[in-house]
């Protein structure tokens, strides 16, 4: 985790006003947030074998290097993926999330899916990994809609925070998707529940 998160805070976009590296804990997983996409040259999956190092931001890293917090430059992630199979843990996935660079870690659980006596340790925690923030957005989602029609219709004024409390867990559970997904950023994207999302949400109003 500490490798992890000294990657997020390396490799961060800073010219992302109000971004920010943040850590969201789940019963079946945690996952790392931060600013920004994948350097240039850089891919989810090349983070899993060996690959260049391309420096975002030079002088934090240099930074963490003389403090001693990173070894050798292009190595942290394959280095996590061989402590985690040492430990027999699987090793984190690596994604590209609402123009977000995201690590998750999966947590084994027990039958059911809950591990004993962790059920609603996380505040606001509907289901699962439905939050009441993302429970809120999926009731308020009338078919395909605009990042600001879908704020207005749940009466949010502060952009950021609808971003990271409401649409971005829901990417991140499956529950909504984009329409232009390679355009994350596009003036024209869009939201529309997928069916994971409308099925999670028919079986909530039918109890």
């Amino acid at each position: 985790m500490r490798e992890i998160f000294v990657n997020a805070l390396i490799h961060r976009d800073y010219t992302i006003a109000g971004g920010a590296v943040s850590l969201a804990i789940f019963d079946d997983r945690v996952e790392v947030w931060s600013a920004g996409r994948f350097p240039a040259g850089i891919t989810p999956e090349s983070l899993k074998h060996a690959h260049p190092s391309v420096q975002r931001n030079p002088i934090i890293a240099e930074v963490f290097h003389r403090a001693g917090l990173i070894e050798k430059w292009g190595r942290g992630t394959n280095r996590v993926a061989d402590m985690c199979r040492t430990a027999g843990v699987a090793p984190p996935d690596f994604a590209e999330i609402a123009g977000a660079a995201v690590v998750t870690f999966q947590v084994a659980v027990a039958a059911g899916g809950v591990r004993p006596g962790t059920a609603g340790e996380v505040t606001g925690e509907v289901t699962g990994e439905v939050t009441e923030e993302v429970a809120r957005l999926l009731a308020a989602m009338t078919g395909t809609m605009k990042r600001q029609e879908i704020q207005a219709s749940l009466g949010l004024k502060h952009q950021e925070h609808f971003r990271e409390a409401y649409l971005v867990p829901a990417l991140s559970a499956g529950l909504i998707e984009m329409t232009i997904p390679d355009k994350p950023t596009s003036r024209l994207q869009k939201y529309r529940p997928t069916d994971k999302g409308r099925a999670w949400l028919a079986g909530r109003r039918s109890r």
